[in-house]
């Protein structure tokens, strides 16, 4: 609940908050740590998770289509009607058919379910650092209420706000070049944050396709882990991830961080590093330095730290110069410049940083042309979002949270294209392994056995081949 700690910090001073002094690589939990990290089990409708049932590996020899290289961006906390539900035309309900361009998805309502009166506040620069909504799972399930989504401006539950109901203007926002990637590329209308609750728990959608923990009540032991709110000692996993799996079968990937460079730097000195520049908070913590229980790969020993594959944001633009971008590329900006919301966070920081990404990679003669780009927020961040998510996953009996955003960029991307394909980041790690494990999917025996692929979205010419839409 890093709203909370925003106030813990700046009215009680971090040493206050429960860790160590600023140069200290002591712990300083999160606010929100009580619940247990082995989330909340089964449903009430009886859902048993099922145990990952695929052990062999199936590897590839090369590419199953043009698309060389994979770039996946990761920004935070954005429901998709936050950024498009005013420019989306179609009338809300109307679940619209037709693909192409604003009249074929919803437009957002102007009054929540579940208000009596309230309009929606303009979600601009200021309203985006002012207020960061309560994003908890338990928050959420109220929240989203069984899907009558009647539980985000009113309600009992302490979890209401009517700052939760906020549209960005499509024209003049700091979302507008969002929009414009719309136009002249694909926008899901169906992508669905995996599971209810705060980052680091829909972040393991990233690396397992399955449920890890609850919210974000788990540190790791990896480089920075005691420089964060991630709890008082690290957890490690031994499950695979879509990561092992590619070494294993000798594909290239990265995850390139914000910040990571000086974490290093500052730990090998026995101290959390400084704020980076342009941090408008100026904390030695979340928002200001790198923070691994963001990225799912470094709770697994097998992968924390490795050089070949954890790199600080700047070698990004080195590899694409050098002709070294990896095939499958994660690319996780330091934390004021994802759009979380709260900590003083601009949208427009956000989005100056993903268009310089998108145009390092459409502007190189090397990548341009076989680099597909994917745009995708890890969680609705707590706003209001009118579409009721689909039904708990029966894999690992999590319900899903609410639409969140999600784009693909660049020449195998369609045109002013709208997807109605069911999605979330499972859907990622199914792409991941279709294209380079010789179109041999579910390999981690997780969601990714029954998740929809991505291909709904990919222009098959372009791409040399029809990448599955499920």
């Amino acid at each position: 609940m890093r709203d909370y700690l925003v106030a813990c910090i700046l009215g009680l001073g971090l040493v206050s908050c429960g860790g160590g002094g600023n140069s200290s690589p002591d712990a300083r939990p999160r606010a929100d740590a009580a619940p247990p990290a082995d989330g909340p089990g089964a449903d009430a409708g009886g859902c048993v998770p099922t145990s990952p049932t695929k052990t062999a590996v199936t590897c590839g020899s090369g590419a199953q289509s043009n698309i060389e290289h994979l770039v996946v961006v990761v920004q935070e906390n954005h429901s998709f009607d936050n950024y498009f539900g005013k420019w989306c035309t179609a009338a809300t309900g109307s679940s619209p058919t037709c693909t192409s361009g604003p009249s074929c998805c919803e437009a957002a309502p102007d009054v929540a379910p579940g208000a009596s009166s309230s309009s929606p506040i303009a979600l601009d620069d200021t309203a985006n650092g002012a207020f960061d909504p309560n994003h908890t799972f338990d928050c959420n399930l109220t929240q989203v209420n069984g899907g009558a989504m009647d539980g985000f401006v009113e309600g009992g539950s302490g979890c209401a706000d009517a700052k939760n109901f906020a549209y960005a203007d499509p024209s003049t926002g700091p979302a507008a070049p969002y929009v414009t990637y719309a136009q002249s590329y694909a926008l899901a209308d169906q992508y669905f944050q995996p599971v209810l609750g705060a980052s680091s728990s829909n972040d393991m959608y990233f690396a397992r396709a399955h449920f890890v923990f609850k919210d974000n009540t788990v540190g790791t032991n990896s480089i920075g882990g005691r420089c964060g709110f991630g709890g008082p000692a690290g957890t490690d996993y031994t499950d695979k991830t879509i990561a092992d799996i590619l070494n294993d079968c000798s594909v290239t990937w990265s995850w390139y961080g914000g910040g990571y460079d000086n974490m290093v730097t500052a730990v090998n000195g026995s101290s959390c590093p400084a704020a980076e520049t342009g941090c408008h908070v100026n904390f030695q913590a979340y928002p200001c330095i790198y923070d691994p229980t963001d990225v799912p790969f470094q709770y697994y020993p097998s992968l924390q730290d490795k050089p070949a594959n954890f790199k600080d944001i700047t070698k990004f633009t080195a590899d694409i110069t050098n002709g070294t971008l990896p095939s499958v590329s994660f690319v996780k900006a330091i934390g004021f410049r994802t759009e979380h919301p709260g900590f003083q966070n601009t949208i427009s920081e956000g989005a100056t940083f993903v268009t310089g990404i998108v145009d390092a990679v459409l502007n190189s003669n090397t990548y341009k042309d076989n680099t597909l780009i994917l745009l995708v927020y890890d969680e609705g961040g707590g706003y209001f979002d009118h579409v009721a998510p689909p039904p708990t996953s029966a894999v690992d009996c999590q319900p899903y949270g609410v639409r969140t955003i999600f784009m693909a960029l660049g020449p195998m991307a369609k045109s002013n294209y709208i997807s109605h394909v069911t999605m979330e980041h499972s859907s990622i790690v199914k792409f991941i392994e279709w294209n380079w494990l010789s179109g041999e999917t579910g390999q981690l025996g997780t969601r990714d056995t029954e998740v929809n692929n991505i291909g709904d979205m990919i222009d098959s010419t372009a791409a040399g081949a029809t990448v599955p839409a499920n």
